[in-house]
């Protein structure tokens, strides 16, 4: 990998091809693959990482809002486009650029249909979505019937796929809870296209699932954390391949003195005799202030190395007392070598938070 000369997302296509290719091993020949490239696609970059899974023959996308979708358009994305979370005053736009919307309550239903019938649209795609216990949004068992009445002979709208979402697919000690999640799936997808005579592709499992439930994967299955390296379980971890480098350079280094203070409001002072290294990464670039105060640490030279006192807008001191080190020299905060997942923890967060978080105003380069 070339080395940094400032701060940078290095985002590895390789890796995400490699992922990509493991998380299909474990489906049937004719399971349908749906990636999830919402929140700038983890993080890294929507049009490349997106491009390159169109490539690899993808079946579908996800975003969570029109705007992401509208981006991967005008990126050449000419794949279908779920939108997992579409709100009413997008959904022109949204039919501009021919995505398809999430439908999760009546009035999302109704506000959609309004517009479509307003448009003279026939056979819009749409996917419908059931609440099986994740209790964030989508219709319930009790909506069932109602719901199967509106859509009843409504031209303006083609259900190509119904879908939910499982809460805990990761947690072993939650499998009653996802089993009761899928029979109650079934029940309703079921008990819906069978009223509605139609065979709409169907959708229930994300990354943990694919490994965990892969007897639930039904017509297509979404994968988002694990296309970009991460599994939930540290043993898939090892199978996976994390395709986001953060990295970033050494700028300055500081010899101090015992009973010397380091940042702001004075939250480290020496005990004795320290070396630290000043980086120019900081909260504004997403490595929040909960990383600081020696909870987390940074790669140099293959040696960890704790973030100390308080964490600023544009930059972080590490101790480098006992590393061999100049300034100029490269610094890891998370990758491959690196896990995002081990660094997040030491803060009491997740992945998901750590790499979605990187600002756009990191520079992303990209490894063929």
């Amino acid at each position: 990998m070339p080395e940094a000369q400032e701060t940078v997302l290095e985002i590895d296509l390789k890796s995400l091809e490699h992922n990509y290719k493991y998380l299909r091993s474990k489906l049937k020949g004719e399971t349908k693959f749906l990636s999830v490239v919402k929140a700038a696609a983890y993080g890294s970059a929507p049009d490349i990482v997106a491009l390159k899974l169109q490539e690899l023959g993808t079946d579908y996308f996800a975003v969570a809002y029109v705007k992401e979708g509208v981006a991967l358009r005008h990126a050449g994305i000419t794949k279908p486009i779920l939108v997992l979370h579409p709100q009413a005053v997008n959904f022109e736009t949204l039919i501009e650029h021919y995505l398809e919307p999430s439908i999760y309550s009546f009035r999302i239903l109704n506000q959609f249909l309004a517009v479509l019938q307003e448009k003279a649209i026939d056979d819009y795609p749409i996917h419908i979505k059931f609440n099986t216990g994740l209790n964030r949004i989508g219709f319930g068992e009790k909506d069932l019937t109602e719901i199967i009445s509106i859509i009843q002979g409504e031209s303006s709208l083609s259900v190509v796929s119904v879908f939910s979402h499982l809460a805990a697919t990761e947690d072993k000690n939650e499998e009653k809870f996802t089993r009761n999640q899928i029979t109650l799936f079934e029940k309703l997808s079921s008990a819906f296209c069978t009223s509605l005579n139609l065979n709409p592709l169907r959708h229930i499992l994300n990354t943990s699932g694919i490994l965990n439930y892969a007897d639930a994967q039904y017509d297509m299955v979404r994968s988002g954390i694990g296309l970009y390296g991460y599994g939930n379980d540290s043993r898939v971890d090892e199978q996976l391949k994390p395709i986001a480098t953060l990295k970033t350079v050494i700028s300055q280094l500081h010899q101090l003195s015992e009973n010397e203070s380091v940042g702001y409001n004075r939250a480290f002072i020496t005990q004795k005799n320290r070396v630290t290294a000043t980086l120019p990464v900081g909260h504004a670039d997403g490595i929040g202030r909960q990383y600081g105060k020696g909870k987390t640490f940074v790669m140099i030279n293959g040696q960890l190395a704790p973030i100390i006192g308080n964490v600023c807008m544009d930059m972080i001191m590490v101790d480098v007392t006992e590393i061999p080190c100049k300034e100029g020299d490269e610094v890891i905060l998370f990758g491959p070598q690196l896990s995002a997942h081990k660094v997040a923890k030491t803060a009491n967060t997740i992945s998901y938070e750590l790499i979605t978080g990187i600002s756009q105003r990191v520079k992303r380069i990209y490894l063929p």
